[in-house]
């Protein structure tokens, strides 16, 4: 895009204020995410439960000069501002607008799975004969799809976007904005469909937006999807694709006979197709590249030869610890110049002060002087401390950077250079093209290499949380609690992310968990929940918050406050007891206890209490108990200190079961993960965490062979047993072992037999054609952490904070 501020103004009808005749080429509502101020309007986007006007003082601090809101901000001077009505709206009106200026090919993507894989491989099919433009990542909601089409240029002939809703009454909204001239629906399944009443509503809902569709292509093997479709939109060019026979665009051999070419029925013709990946999902998306690239004018060679080079779709970043205190953002799974700037504003998340990028041709189908002076621009304003440029284009603009450059024609030659083993304590971004095969880079720089992880989806949290958020007031507070290694996760990475998005509080358990947070970086405020009395100096020097649960404690701290010389008064937390029975001032203390308040040298910055049973339907009457308590004693202790503190009792299980009791803040743990009590909440959470090893070695065992230690399982027949490098010593529990849990392989489930070792266990896998080197899943979906948890006998809090320090762990966002 490329508008004045004037025509901005004119095209949304909205007021102006200031200079007329400034450019704009990109719009951002994300403050935290801010890769360039030129040329750049921050949008200040308002919601029921946030308002992005509080983060418009921000933006103006990194640079920006034009400012899009729903009310002027006093105080900030030459600063040009569009005002509009309503700023969602604004951005939509806009995108529907700039559409309206080009004759393109629009292609629609709509479903519940399989969109983003769907227009990945499309591009990846038509933009060396198109210039083809595609939304960002997942970039399809009532805000990303506007924010997709104003990427849209006059030399685009080609357009592939997903539009994706989350409840009934969006996709109007978005089809009066993008009406595709072809219009694609992947499977329809669960995800999102919380909102909507049943399957009907939901399919009702996504296929409104082919109102004004030509073409319709269409999943065609959920039955309640091929009539509906049929029915309504009859009379436009309907192509159905799948499994089933019955569609048009279809497979007619046996898809698991790895041994034949995959037999292709396009409506009356066929054609063959050679496939390694089979499983459900991937034929049935490439079926749909099929149809898609049929109606393009493909004849069956051509998109053979196109499938044929279509790369698996990556959508994460990954983030791993590096050798010299380095930190590895590996980002080499896609490239171009959308997944360019994504990974700039992904980068702006982490503390590291120095910044390294290694960045390799672009394979996009523009002019690669246009493209790379794109290129250029952004990363200038990146303050990158060196560039690794690597490939035969990209090098000839070494001059064009800022920035210490270096340049190699391949991964090897920089390999061999050794100028990464002189990269220390600093961040560094590894963005390159498949072909370059940057991975060696990572796995040179990489700290330890370990065929068992536990990778954490940071987004699948952040999603987690808002799903929370969903059930509280908008001013209420949120505590997240990354004691005991953030569960498992990762101590101050998660607190890191937590950070940069906002999060209220932090809750640690002891006062070392809460100084290693503050050495790396993170500034937000922390409680330590077992403050022990020789930790009360650390605590003060580090700025970390205590809970003061009984007068010994108070006292204490109190007194090293005074040999410390503290003058302000210092924040603490006080902690009631209401009936779990374990930490707290209980109702007879609290007159004592205000006394006391009122003359030492402290500030009650909360006052909070647990609930023993918010999680157990039966125990409703004992919460709501427990409840009133904490009120009624909090409010005796308010009235005696004359100001409010935060009060807060609801944990995970809480926010979900008893949200009308919410105070100010409220505490989420589990349910970060992906945990929850309530099947209803359970549908909208996303899994965030994946064990996984790989198979290191098969045997063929005898029939009636005993299989490992004590030889406590003897194999009933002839089998494979499969070893995998992963036992107790990494948090595996021995009971598990001779059939009690299972693990997952090629999405099926096989029991663990013998007893499990320390660092190994034996998984039977019967027949099964698997190979060493195959992933093997401990736990994320199949099997899940809820049953992993049930084959160990204990609940997803143990088995999170069972997992070994030695266990590497990933951090992925999608």
């Amino acid at each position: 895009m490329n508008y004045t501020t004037k025509q901005l103004a004119d095209v949304t009808k909205s007021q102006l204020i200031g200079d007329g005749g400034l450019q704009v080429t990109t719009i951002s509502f994300d403050s935290r995410t801010l890769y360039s101020s030129a040329d750049t309007a921050f949008i200040a986007i308002n919601t029921q439960k946030n308002s992005g006007e509080k983060y418009i003082q921000a933006a103006v601090e990194k640079g920006i000069k034009i400012i899009i809101s729903e009310h002027q901000v006093a105080g900030l001077k030459d600063i040009t501002w569009i005002i509009v009505e309503n700023s969602l709206r604004f951005i939509q009106q806009l995108a529907k607008h700039h559409l309206s200026l080009f004759n393109l090919k629009t292609v629609g993507i709509t479903g519940s799975n399989g969109k983003t894989i769907v227009k990945e491989w499309l591009y990846q099919s038509l933009f060396t004969d198109f210039n083809t433009v595609k939304s960002p990542k997942s970039f399809n909601s009532q805000l990303g799809l506007p924010l997709s089409l104003l990427k849209i240029d006059g030399n685009h002939e080609v357009g592939i976007f997903e539009v994706g809703i989350s409840k009934p009454g969006e996709m109007e909204i978005l089809e009066d904005i993008f009406p595709p001239k072809i219009g694609v629906l992947t499977h329809i399944g669960s995800a999102h469909s919380s909102n909507f009443v049943d399957e009907e509503e939901l399919t009702e809902e996504k296929i409104k937006l082919f109102k004004h569709s030509k073409t319709i292509i269409f999943n065609g093997d959920n039955d309640l999807v091929y009539n509906k479709i049929n029915k309504i939109y009859s009379c436009k060019n309907l192509i159905s694709y799948g499994l089933k026979h019955r569609n048009d665009t279809t497979i007619t051999n046996d898809p698991n006979d790895k041994s034949e070419p995959l037999q292709i029925r396009y409506f009356k013709d066929e054609f063959q197709l050679p496939a390694q990946q089979r499983d459900e999902a991937t034929l049935t998306n490439a079926l749909c590249v099929v149809a898609v690239l049929k109606e393009f004018g493909f004849n069956f060679k051509q998109i053979v030869d196109k499938i044929n080079t279509l790369k698996s779709v990556e959508m994460r970043l990954e983030s791993v610890n590096g050798l010299r205190n380095n930190l590895i953002i590996n980002d080499s799974f896609n490239l171009d110049l959308d997944s360019l700037k994504i990974a700039y504003q992904f980068i702006k998340e982490y503390n590291k002060p120095k910044k390294t990028l290694i960045l390799t041709d672009i394979v996009e189908g523009k002019n690669a002087a246009q493209l790379y002076g794109e290129v250029v621009k952004i990363t200038n304003q990146q303050d990158f401390s060196k560039i690794i440029l690597i490939g035969d284009e990209i090098i000839n603009y070494q001059n064009d950077f800022k920035a210490e450059t270096y340049t190699f024609n391949n991964v090897n030659e920089l390999i061999d250079s050794h100028i990464l083993n002189q990269i220390e304590s600093e961040l560094i971004l590894l963005k390159g093209a498949r072909k370059f095969e940057i991975e060696k880079i990572k796995n040179h720089l990489e700290l330890q290499k370990h065929d068992t992880v536990l990778e954490v989806n940071l987004n699948a949290i952040l999603h987690n949380i808002n799903v929370h958020k969903a059930l509280l007031k908008p001013e209420t507070k949120m505590m997240a609690m990354v004691k005991a290694y953030s569960y498992g996760l990762g101590g101050y990475e998660i607190a890191e992310f937590l950070q940069h998005h906002h999060i209220d509080y932090l809750g640690v358990a002891y006062a070392d968990e809460g100084v290693d947070l503050r050495k790396n970086g993170i500034t937000a405020p922390i409680m330590v929940m077992n403050p022990e009395q020789h930790s009360y100096n650390i605590i003060i020097d580090y700025n970390l918050e205590p809970e003061i649960y009984s007068f010994r404690v108070l006292e204490l701290f109190t007194q090293q406050l005074a040999q410390k010389g503290i003058q302000e008064k210092y924040p603490i937390h006080i902690k009631l007891e209401t009936g779990m029975h374990r930490l707290g001032f209980k109702e007879d203390e609290l007159n004592e206890l205000t006394e006391k308040l009122k003359h030492l040298n402290v500030k009650v910055a909360s006052i909070f209490s647990h609930l023993s049973i918010a999680d157990v339907p039966e125990g409703k009457d004992y919460t709501l108990e427990q409840i009133e308590i904490f009120k009624k004693n909090s409010d005796n202790l308010i009235s005696g200190l004359h100001y409010q503190p935060i009060r807060h009792i609801l944990n995970t299980s809480g926010i979900v079961h008893y949200s009308d009791y919410q105070f100010d803040m409220v505490r989420i743990g589990i349910g970060m993960v992906g945990i929850s009590s309530s099947e209803k909440i359970k549908k909208q959470l996303q899994g965030a965490v994946s064990f996984k090893t790989v198979i290191s070695q098969i045997s063929t065992v005898n029939a009636g062979e005993s299989i490992g230690y004590n030889r406590n399982y003897r194999t009933k027949n002839s089998t494979q047993i499969a070893t995998i490098p992963v036992g107790y010593a990494d948090g595996i529990p021995r009971l598990i072992g001779n059939e009690v849990g299972k693990v997952g392989i090629a999405k099926k489930l096989f029991p663990i037999v013998g007893n499990v070792c320390m660092d190994m266990m034996m998984i039977n896998i019967g027949d099964a054609a698997a190979k060493e080197g195959d992933e093997v899943i401990i736990f994320n979906s199949n099997p899940s952490l809820e049953e992993f948890s049930n084959y160990c006998k204990t609940i997803p809090y143990e088995v999170l904070t069972s997992i070994s320090r030695r266990v590497k762990r990933i951090y992925i966002k999608n």
